[in-house]
């Protein structure tokens, strides 16, 4: 289900809950399903469960799982989720076009860019 890169020099809990977003947008935890307690999942990564609480924490505080007292933790709307994720997304590339045109380049050097990219990939795939 999960893991984790311990080269990555993000914290432990920030990967784990950057996953788990990713697992949620694409479907493979859908709404209301519940996740791994917090015991078991910190058993099958061999990490402490305060790195799993935390991440659990970060998500709860995002919006992306809500928590019933004694039953555990469970996958909030995932149409909302999705719009979420969408958001984060349009931040990041907003985020690079501005490096792009600090860089000099221009619109139509940034679409060839792009399109050069999406080639590559259809060729991956």
């Amino acid at each position: 289900m999960i893991s984790l890169d311990y080269k990555d020099k993000r914290p432990l809990y920030e990967q784990i809950s950057e996953k788990l977003k990713d697992l949620m947008a694409v479907g493979g935890l859908p709404e209301n399903s519940q996740l791994p307690s917090v015991r078991s999942l910190a058993i099958d990564l061999s990490i402490n469960p305060n790195t799993i609480q935390r991440a659990y924490a970060e998500l709860e505080k995002q919006g992306y799982i809500y928590s019933i007292k004694g039953k555990g933790n469970f996958v909030a709307d995932t149409e909302r989720l999705q719009y979420l994720k969408i958001a984060e997304l349009r931040g990041r590339l907003s985020s690079i076009l501005e490096e792009a045109f600090r860089l000099g380049l221009n619109d139509e050097e940034i679409l060839r860019l792009i399109k050069n990219i999406i080639s590559e990939r259809g060729a991956i795939a």
